[in-house]
């Protein structure tokens, strides 16, 4: 057996228990610090379809863009500088790169880019950087960020014209790109859009209603079992197994009730935290009707391949990908937030 089969890769899982009502509360925050998502899960337990309200919430969800082949170089254009870095959140990522073998590029709200590149490209673009924190072999990755909001960035400023005759006339990258833009939507984003293919997407919305499902406590439950728990939910993954079993070994955490129904809704695409806070507040109204189980979970999973995971920091892959939290709001107003991280991230702030 290899070394990489045979050691446990490391994790890190961060934990927090408060209540909304809590002036410091960090759940506005820690939804803000993970910026690229590409799924999120709501499970709903004693509910077989979704309530109107939240039907409304998950199919208002902003649209998203996916440009074929665009040239990195674009994201300094003067025009989508003013229209939509400068008067918004833009949020971009290339698409389907590989974060421990690809050139990988991001777009932050905050006027950030930033761009994970192997040593070849890095020399080749011939711009300030830093090596990678999550190099496997030695001084492999640089990654070069940039604030393009800094007055020393501007259009004609020394530093902007060497990154951008470094992206232009050196380096060419280009890729496929996912964008969007909250507030302005799609408008800020046409003077771009209309020089490249491009298609406008919006996120999918999966629901399953189960019956029947065993349940742990979540309030009292060991945090690695429910998340495990949570996992196999999503998945469709059976947790009616016994300890013998050659398939799965995996049951439902004691001590266990059974639900004779719950609803199950994924939503898959480039998922914006503006739209995770709504979805927040609505299943927090959901939560204060009566007759009702007296919780409701969220989980929101960030790209594996993205260059960055929480807030600015350097996201890393090699065994895996993993940058994920999980809320489970009760009907008290109180919650538990898990943050998890895979062996090649820093721990979430």
């Amino acid at each position: 057996m290899s070394v990489d089969l045979n050691q446990t890769p490391r994790t890190l899982l961060v934990c927090e228990q408060s209540s909304f009502q809590h002036q410091n509360n960090r759940v506005s925050a820690q939804v803000e610090q993970l910026r690229f998502n590409y799924k999120v899960s709501v499970l709903l337990p004693g509910c077989s379809s979704a309530p109107s309200h939240l039907d409304s919430v998950f199919n208002s969800f902003s649209s998203f863009y996916l440009i074929r082949k665009l040239p990195i170089y674009e994201l300094l254009d003067r025009n989508f500088l003013q229209s939509a870095v400068f008067q918004g959140s833009v949020y971009g990522l290339s698409y389907r790169t590989r974060i421990d073998e690809d050139n990988c590029v991001a777009l932050m709200p905050d006027g950030h880019l930033t761009l994970s590149l192997d040593k070849d490209s890095f020399e080749l673009l011939g711009f300030e950087g830093k090596t990678s924190k999550f190099n496997h072999r030695s001084q492999s990755r640089f990654v070069v960020s940039v604030d393009l909001t800094d007055s020393r960035m501007a259009p004609g400023e020394p530093g902007y014209l060497r990154l951008l005759t470094g992206l232009r006339s050196r380096l060419k990258l280009q890729a496929d790109f996912l964008l969007s833009h909250h507030p302005g939507g799609g408008a800020s984003l046409q003077t771009l859009l209309s020089r490249y293919d491009w298609a406008e997407h919006r996120p999918d919305i999966t629901c399953h209603s189960l019956t029947d499902l065993s349940c742990p406590a979540p309030q009292s439950c060991d945090p690695h079992s429910l998340l495990e728990w949570l996992g196999a939910v999503d998945a469709d993954i059976s947790s009616e197994n016994s300890s013998s079993s050659f398939l799965s070994s995996l049951v439902c955490p004691e001590p266990k009730t059974t639900l004779s129904h719950a609803l199950s809704v994924s939503v898959c695409g480039l998922v914006l935290p503006q739209d995770i806070h709504r979805l927040i507040q609505t299943l927090r109204c959901y939560l204060e009707q009566p007759h009702l189980e007296s919780w409701v979970s969220l989980t929101v999973h960030g790209f594996t391949d993205s260059p960055v995971s929480w807030g600015d920091g350097e996201h890393g892959f090699l065994r895996g990908g993993e940058n994920f939290y999980s809320l489970l709001m009760f009907h008290d107003h109180t919650y538990r937030l898990h943050l998890a991280t895979g062996a090649y991230d820093t721990c979430p702030p």
